[in-house]
């Protein structure tokens, strides 16, 4: 989903919701391999106005789960926030890939509670790589990462 920083309120009801480029087909790529859960620090949203969202831009029925901090009680970075998702999820840190694109909340919290991630950063062209992560630019790259990741 993208984030317009002028809406207010849950994202359900903004005027205009979208999508990144390219989300549906690649969810739908990834669908048959992996479990997709969406996990956001988002206040103005429970999981059912997530939910409302991502069935505007016809998403819903490509993700899983959906977490969020109003009923986790955390917000990434925090350890409790994955923790939770990983014991809902009934998987281990190795089983996951965080795809986020904030590199401090959403990449380096994962590794510091030991999942690998991905940066998605579509706004600039900067790039990092670390032992626990990498970087793309572009959803459709997605597939091809997380087979070799």
């Amino acid at each position: 989903m993208r984030d317009d920083p002028h809406a207010a309120g849950p994202m359900f009801t903004w005027d205009n919701v979208a999508t990144v480029p390219q989300a549906a087909q690649v969810l739908t790529a990834l669908r048959s391999d992996w479990i997709i859960a969406l996990a956001t620090n988002a206040a103005d949203s429970d999981e059912t106005d997530i939910r409302a969202a991502l069935r505007r831009v016809d998403l819903d029925e490509l993700i899983d789960k959906v977490y969020c901090f109003r009923h986790i009680g955390y917000k990434k970075p925090s350890s409790e926030f994955f923790k939770f998702i990983l014991d809902d999820l009934k998987l281990n840190c190795e089983q996951v890939i965080m795809i986020g694109d904030m590199f401090e909340n959403d990449v380096l919290g994962a590794n510091r509670f030991g999942i690998h991630a991905l940066w998605f950063n579509a706004k600039t062209v900067e790039s990092k790589t670390g032992s626990m992560y990498r970087t793309i630019h572009d959803l459709d790259e997605l597939p091809d990462m997380l087979g070799a990741t």
